[in-house]
């Protein structure tokens, strides 16, 4: 893998952050997302995919905060994401794989959601979220893929080719199709920045393990 130590801690910490802010509302996490100086000073990585998007986090944040305080902004991100991955009724963009591997889905616990609680498990990782999410949410996947790329730092050459791939074959395959929902919900919102973000980085990663030679 190219990648060197630093980069894939880097990685580690981007996955982290974007793991957390999905797998709950603001009020309940960081508020690191809304602050301008946090997104001009988020790595790009050299990637223009990547830069694009910190760009649109960017661009988000000081249009929102010229004109809204932190507390208000804050409870405005949490109601889109309430509308965009609670409810009610249900979900407007469902965060779990299994409903972008299976047509006509309507629970949230599937062949992905087994699939992922066996990663989780070889891994030695256990699922503690007060949430009690299915182990397919976005969240999760990107915080098992943080695991990784933190493990890959310490020279764990294995990771890094398990995140590589993981990266690829899992949440890659899908988040686009998670992202076109919210488009459709809130496309000028909060979380479209931050699930193009995931995506342009995830195809970061991927392309590790799809280069010759690796």
């Amino acid at each position: 893998m190219n990648f060197d130590s630093q980069t894939w801690t880097e990685l580690s910490q981007a996955f982290a952050f974007l793991g957390n802010s999905l797998l709950a509302p603001m009020s309940q996490t960081e508020r690191y997302g809304v602050d301008p100086s946090f997104w001009r000073e988020f790595p790009d990585f050299g990637d223009e995919e990547v830069a694009a998007s910190v760009s649109r986090c960017l661009a988000y944040a000081e249009g929102k905060r010229a004109a809204l305080d932190e507390d208000d902004l804050v409870r405005e991100i949490s109601v889109e994401y309430t509308h965009l991955f609670i409810g009610p009724p249900r979900p407007s963009a469902a965060p779990w794989e299994t409903f972008y591997r299976n047509a006509d889905v309507s629970v949230g616990f599937g062949e992905a959601t087994f699939e992922m609680q066996r990663l989780l498990r070889e891994a030695g990782l256990r699922i503690s979220n007060e949430n009690n999410q299915y182990a397919d949410h976005i969240g999760i996947e990107l915080l098992y893929l943080a695991t990784l790329c933190e493990r890959a730092a310490c020279g764990d050459q294995a990771s890094a080719e398990a995140g590589a791939a993981f990266a690829a074959d899992r949440p890659l395959a899908w988040i686009d199709a998670f992202c076109q929902r919210i488009c459709g919900e809130c496309a000028d919102g909060y979380y479209r920045g931050v699930v193009e973000l995931a995506s342009a980085l995830l195809s970061l990663v991927a392309r590790e393990s799809a280069e010759p030679g690796k």
